[in-house]
């Protein structure tokens, strides 16, 4: 199965709060275990919320919506896309990861397309 980790933004997603070199390194090591174990499919951080450009449709019409935007805790900082056996696996893997104080993450089964109809 495949899992979609998505990490909200927080004060410390911003581009003025740099990660510090340990936590980079704690981040590096975790990454490299979920790649030697065969977990990682992608894995990328995002621009902040405030460079997001967002639409809404309606009507079969696309609208650019100008900011400012919801709450930071409501964007999407990055994202990991795993290849797991379930979803407890992802939980197990999550639970190791050297996030910090607060952070908020998301995980989502995501559809293969059969599931869909196709």
């Amino acid at each position: 199965m495949r899992v979609m980790v998505i990490k909200k933004e927080c004060r410390d997603s911003e581009p003025a709060a740099k990660p510090t070199k340990e936590m980079l390194a704690a981040f590096g090591k975790f990454h490299e275990e979920l790649v030697k174990a065969g977990v990682v499919l992608a894995s990328e951080r995002l621009h902040p919320g405030s460079e997001a450009i967002q639409m809404r449709f309606s009507g079969g019409k696309g609208t650019v919506i100008d900011g400012p935007f919801a709450e930071t805790k409501e964007l999407v900082a990055g994202f990991w896309l795993w290849q797991v056996g379930s979803m407890e696996e992802a939980v197990e893997w999550l639970k190791r990861a050297p996030f910090e104080e607060g952070a908020e993450l998301e995980l989502r089964q995501v559809y293969e397309m059969p599931a869909l109809g196709g």
